[in-house]
């Protein structure tokens, strides 16, 4: 009884188009076979794009865009061939769907227009899945360009969608349109009396310097007028990452105030003078006076020094300028231990190179329950050079026995710095060379685990070469 109620209810007609009925069943059915196709032409695009057309070596951008036009074509054949199976003939709708579609075309219009302005984006390819563009001074990467809307990925990491219609009627920078290169402008102004030819000289030298910066086109200075307080220059540099050119920028003004100082040629500020003139000043201490007998006069480095002051006293880096420590700075991150806390564990990968600024470095083996005091890291030494060189895990554990201050460079920013100063190289294999009793403490675990034959540890200046031999080939 219940069923035949049932049966009822889904297969009665509730009205009739044209000569066909329309039921609850039919609508189920209709909707689930729409709803089926929409899955379909979707899983095709898919397929198309990540699989067929990847495999016939075709760019990101044209999958995108192909893959998306034959999945929006079948899917629209997908639906009529499905409205007309349920038995609906289109043609004797014609004049009723026109009716209808003056208020349909009310209702849906914006998203008409971007369907069209999709479909206008996809054939035009003026704008391309994983192009670099700029859009109301947001930068980021085309991710996917879809009928209703375009996705991009900003350089923060959001993303954004945008509806199509607002890219085709918007001005749009693509820095990916013909390659990802671009020009940025530097403005440096020097103090009056400056000699222009050597503030160019140094300008462009600067740029040279970065090695970033292309050569073609050349970097240019501009002189670009007398301001209030400088002598106003513009620095011209043409880059191949405009994704990077933030990053670039830094390098470059870090260059060019290190190059400038270097030459005695100063950058003025605007300045204002002001008298006060207060009859008892005479018989007042300054505030400077005060500060200075309040200041310690202990010359012992402390957690609190400066950064420049302690890399100094690390033998690899004595003979460093401001520059090159500054590109050291930058590729480093430091890192600050209590007393007893640990920087890694024995058997642990580091990645790391690790230099003691400030504090001590106790390497611990442990070996069951009990534990051993091997060697002591002081500041001005470093360890963790041959376990980043080798990708092997630590023998031992390093546990900070004061609070410390350390400087770690990671493998890849090691490796850079390497390339970059090979003389490192060599004062890397004498400090080995050196802690020969360190090394043959930890002999036994690394053999142990397979990782390093004796005749090489016997020899670490022997080895350390032979390592960048191969390293730098």
């Amino acid at each position: 009884m219940i069923t035949r109620w049932l049966g009822n209810i889904f297969t009665t007609p509730l009205f009739y188009l044209g000569s066909q009925s329309i039921s609850l069943l039919w609508i189920l059915k209709i909707l689930g076979l729409l709803i089926f196709v929409s899955i379909l032409a979707r899983i095709i695009k898919r397929l198309l794009k990540y699989r067929i057309l990847l495999s016939l070596g075709i760019s990101d951008s044209n999958r995108e865009a192909i893959s998306t036009l034959i999945s929006f074509t079948l899917a629209a054949l997908g639906y009529f061939i499905v409205i007309q199976t349920m038995g609906i003939n289109l043609a004797s709708l014609a004049v009723v769907i026109g009716g209808l579609g003056v208020g349909i075309g009310f209702g849906f219009q914006d998203l008409t227009r971007n369907l069209i302005s999709g479909l206008t984006i996809l054939g035009e390819r003026k704008l391309k899945a994983g192009d670099l563009i700029e859009f109301h001074d947001q930068l980021g990467y085309i991710r996917e360009i879809s009928i209703r809307s375009t996705v991009i990925q900003t350089l923060q990491g959001s993303e954004l969608i945008i509806p199509n219609t607002e890219l085709t009627n918007s001005v749009v920078v693509n820095w990916n349109y013909d390659n990802c290169q671009g020009r940025i402008n530097l403005e440096v102004g020097v103090a009056y009396g400056s000699d222009l030819l050597v503030v160019t000289d140094i300008l462009l030298n600067s740029a040279m310097m970065v090695k970033e910066v292309l050569d073609l086109p050349a970097p240019q200075v501009i002189f670009s007028g007398f301001g209030d307080n400088a002598l106003n220059f513009v620095l011209w540099a043409w880059i191949d990452r405009m994704d990077r050119a933030l990053i670039i920028k830094s390098s470059l003004l870090y260059t060019i105030e290190y190059n400038l100082r270097q030459n005695n040629i100063t950058i003025p500020f605007p300045q204002r003078d002001i008298w006060i003139h207060h009859p008892d000043s005479s018989n007042k201490p300054s505030l400077t006076s005060e500060l200075s007998s309040s200041i310690s006069k202990n010359n012992k480095p402390s957690l609190n020094s400066s950064l420049r002051e302690l890399l100094l006293e690390f033998s690899l880096f004595k003979n460093f300028n401001d520059l090159q420590l500054l590109n050291l700075i930058k590729i480093s991150n430091q890192r600050y231990l209590k007393a007893g806390e640990i920087l890694i564990r024995q058997g642990e990968y580091g990645g790391f190179f690790a230099l003691i600024l400030v504090g001590e470095v106790e390497a611990i083996f442990q070996a069951n329950t009990t534990e051993r005091s091997f060697f002591l890291f002081t500041s001005g030494e470093y360890f963790g050079e041959l376990p980043l060189l080798l990708n092997i895990p630590y023998p031992t554990t390093m546990k900070a026995t004061k609070n410390t201050r350390l400087l770690l460079i990671n493998s890849e920013n090691f490796h850079d710095l390497l390339q970059e100063y090979p003389f490192l190289v060599e004062q890397i294999s004498q400090e080995l060379a050196s802690r020969q009793d360190r090394i043959e403490i930890s002999q036994k675990q690394l053999e142990e685990m397979g990782l390093l034959k004796k005749e090489e540890i016997n020899n670490p200046i022997l080895w350390i070469r032979k390592y960048f031999q191969q390293f730098f080939q």
